[in-house]
């Protein structure tokens, strides 16, 4: 008899910029092949098809926030944690953007993510908000409490990177 599939996980997490107005954080998180400039655990990201910032475009992420489901064989050092990631839909006028992950050693399977920068204030000029959600298939050895703590974590250190970033602007 088949099991039924367990429900998606489904997380949000968010972070405020109060020195850092939307329109200034939009053009770095729309940085697509860069994200490794502002999220601390990632080592690398880079281009791998089409043109940063185009639906379409895919990265590739290095880094150790996920543990990767690779075996170590050697006894030694854990695999880095990657995964290829494709830009499916930016709005500029919402200041959003969603992608999947496309293959990854990270145990993720149908992972779609948004990524949303919200002004604050009428004026939009009292700072902003980034908001990230993602729906994943349920992960083994993961749980989704921790996964969500992850992204918060994470997610709370970028947002001082790009505060940092356009004090100079």
């Amino acid at each position: 008899m088949e099991q039924d599939p367990q429900p998606k996980w489904e997380g949000k997490v968010s972070e405020r910029l109060p020195k850092a107005t939307a329109d200034q954080i939009w053009p770095l998180l729309n940085d697509f092949f860069n994200l490794h400039k502002w999220f601390p655990s990632l080592a690398t990201c880079y281009g791998i098809h089409g043109t940063n910032g185009e639906p379409g475009c895919i990265r590739h992420c290095e880094g150790s926030s996920i543990p990767s489901t690779d075996t170590n064989t050697d006894g030694h050092s854990q695999p880095v944690s990657w995964s290829s990631e494709r830009l499916t839909v930016v709005d500029h006028v919402e200041r959003s953007l969603s992608y999947e992950i496309v293959d990854s050693n990270i145990g993720f399977k149908s992972y779609v993510s948004t990524v949303k920068v919200v002004p604050q204030g009428d004026d939009g000029q009292d700072g902003c908000v980034i908001e990230w959600s993602f729906n994943v298939d349920p992960v083994a050895g993961l749980v989704l409490d921790e996964l969500v703590r992850k992204y918060k974590v994470g997610l709370q250190q970028m947002a001082e990177r790009l505060e940092d970033a356009v004090k100079g602007f």
